[in-house]
């Protein structure tokens, strides 16, 4: 394992073993084991994916699961972690909505004994351990993706998130790519909060407002879906790229002539495992590691049909 804690495969198949071995010898005589999950939404298709996979990974080890949904509402989600404090979980997986607001939350998980690892967005406080994309590396291969099929000339925008460390690192991972081409300007950031219905608006409006734009990079898939539906009815010539990896958008990526060219495609069933993995070995008394970073992979329309979450 590197400096940087990266996940090796020599490493998840120790680890794996590390917690079947623990999970077989606890088994007989400790209770089942109590999972909660906090999702920041569940109205996406990225988080319904992980959260079918906890649920699946949960059930081979007969483990309880408790899931909820703070609609990015950190109050809302600060209360959901009290109440499975509550309820006495043994294991508390976080996906934030606001990785400093979550903090007093995750301190008393802690205070409490509860092994806590945050999933897809860091958490502030004492997390037991951090798996998530690298998504600076996603944003720089999607933007370097989009510079390149422009010609490395053109005006670009970007349709931004929640402030929230993954997105934000997209962000930043998107403006160092640009910045390699001198012929690229970004003309615009402006939010679609990630849902498709403000990200058609968003980018409807920046249609309108910018008339010579050849590019957009969006944060992620769901919104991307919005920004293509504006870009198809303007019935202009521009590429639009994003983040994630939906089933919907490995469609339209498909799509002959399609203005979607490509997305960074990251794997949420293997964080989610990857998550739970670490903190049963960390229950069980195993080091595990501070952070485990998950690579991405771009996809176009060349490898589009044979990728799946």
């Amino acid at each position: 394992m590197s400096h940087k804690n990266k996940l090796t495969p020599v490493f998840t198949a120790v680890l794996c073993l590390v917690t079947f071995s623990a999970f077989i010898s606890n088994a007989a005589s400790a209770e089942p084991l109590k999972i909660g999950m906090s999702f920041q939404e569940l109205n996406n298709p990225y988080f319904v994916t992980m959260k079918q996979a906890l649920m699946d990974a949960a059930a081979t080890i007969g483990a309880t699961v408790i899931v909820t949904d703070a609609r990015h509402d950190v109050s809302k989600q600060v209360s959901d972690v009290e109440d499975m404090i509550q309820k006495k979980v043994d294991i508390l997986l976080i996906n934030p909505t606001d990785s400093v607001g979550i903090q007093s939350a995750v301190k008393s998980a802690h205070a409490a004994g509860v092994v806590t690892v945050a999933v897809d967005a860091h958490a502030e406080g004492p997390v037991d351990s951090f798996v998530g994309s690298k998504n600076f590396d996603a944003g720089e291969i999607a933007c370097t993706y989009l510079a390149k099929n422009l010609g490395g000339k053109g005006d670009v925008a970007i349709l931004d998130g929640i402030a929230v460390v993954p997105i934000l690192d997209r962000v930043r991972g998107c403006k160092k790519a640009l910045s390699t081409f001198p012929g690229i300007k970004i003309v615009t950031t402006q939010n679609g909060k990630q849902e498709r219905d403000q990200a058609l608006t968003v980018t409807e409006n920046i249609l309108q407002a910018n008339h010579k734009l050849k590019g957009i990079f969006s944060v992620n898939d769901t919104g991307s879906m919005g920004a293509l539906s504006a870009i198809e009815a303007s019935g202009r010539d521009i590429k639009l790229v994003s983040v994630d990896g939906a089933p919907e958008a490995i469609t339209a990526i498909q799509k002959k002539n399609s203005k979607f060219i490509a997305t960074a495609a990251q794997y949420p069933r293997d964080q989610v495992r990857l998550a739970l993995a670490i903190a049963l070995a960390k229950k069980w008394g195993a080091n595990v590691p501070a952070s485990v970073p998950v690579d991405v992979k771009l996809v176009d329309k060349d490898n589009a049909k044979t990728f799946r979450w």
